[in-house]
């Protein structure tokens, strides 16, 4: 009897040890998932690592960006903008490579005066390419309560959710000679801060100062994902690919998902750079025809 137990004891330890192997970061404490990297006090991490909070005044901005390195992934963070005149500030948070010909999954949160909406600017860079901007409205209040928002990155393609809702998928077009973000680990950032020369209406709202100061914040960090580690994945092993919590790897928008992604894209998306002729006079990107 006592053997019985002790093989039980063993399968479920390394049953734990399995799950723990993708589960590389989960809903907790944000000390151990970031660090604050710039902002001069201005960035916190409160509640005993349950919320961060980042914040914007005259003088500086503020960010944070993960411990760990991410070479694909399904991620999800809650984020509460900020309220009121926000006007000329700008809330990114965006999955990014190091080097000339980096990789980057943008969400950007451009505000605006009180009583317009924010936008939700999004982009996907590959091999330092970006200029892949898609723009929506949101159907919800962003400063008023936490929302989610998440990228499912596997290698088959790119996905932005709000609230569990797909708002676009970027495929993979590597057949047609699309460079794909698919070698370069990349880590989490996040920050707040002035870009009153563009953000608001083009710039021709500038941020009120007396409103300051501007605070965004954040909580419940989730990521299913492969981390890499001095250039190994820990989604290398046979173990990995056999895994129901790797499922995302293969993950792809069934006929429920394609359309409420359709629904969003009819009712809140305000710019596709797949729809402007005047950007492209020579012909629009090759991905656009096969989006």
């Amino acid at each position: 009897m006592a053997s019985s137990c002790c093989n039980c004891s063993t399968i479920t330890i390394l049953s734990l040890l399995a799950l723990s192997y993708f589960m590389v970061a989960s809903a907790g404490d944000l000390n151990q998932d970031f660090d604050i990297t710039w902002g001069d006090g201005r960035a916190k991490i409160l509640n005993n690592g349950e919320l961060l909070t980042l914040s914007l005044d005259k003088a500086s901005g503020s960010g944070f960006q993960s411990k760990k390195e991410y070479l694909y992934g399904k991620i999800d963070m809650q984020l509460k903008l900020v309220a009121g005149n926000s006007a000329g500030t700008v809330t990114a948070y965006y999955l990014s490579s190091k080097g000339s010909n980096w990789d980057e999954i943008d969400f950007e949160f451009l505000g605006n005066l009180s009583g317009d909406p924010y936008i939700l600017h999004t982009n996907v860079f590959s091999q330092g390419k970006g200029n892949r901007e898609q723009q929506f409205y949101l159907w919800f209040d962003p400063t008023a309560d936490f929302h989610t928002y998440s990228i499912l990155w596997n290698p088959q393609r790119i996905v932005f959710s709000v609230d569990g809702t797909p708002i676009r998928e970027f495929k993979n077009s590597e057949s047609i000679g699309v460079p794909f973000p698919k070698n370069q680990a990349m880590r989490i950032y996040s920050s707040l801060w002035n870009a009153d020369d563009w953000a608001t209406r083009g710039g021709l709202v500038k941020t009120d100062w007396t409103q300051a100061p501007f605070t965004a914040s954040y909580r419940n960090f989730n990521a299913n994902a492969c981390t890499v580690s001095s250039g190994t994945s820990s989604c290398s092993s046979n173990t990995a690919s056999s895994s129901n919590n790797a499922s995302w790897l293969s993950e792809e928008l069934d006929s429920t998902s394609n359309d409420r992604l359709k629904w969003v894209q009819s009712n809140y998306m305000i710019y596709n750079y797949c729809t402007d002729a005047k950007r492209f006079p020579q012909g629009f990107p090759p991905e656009c025809k096969s989006a």
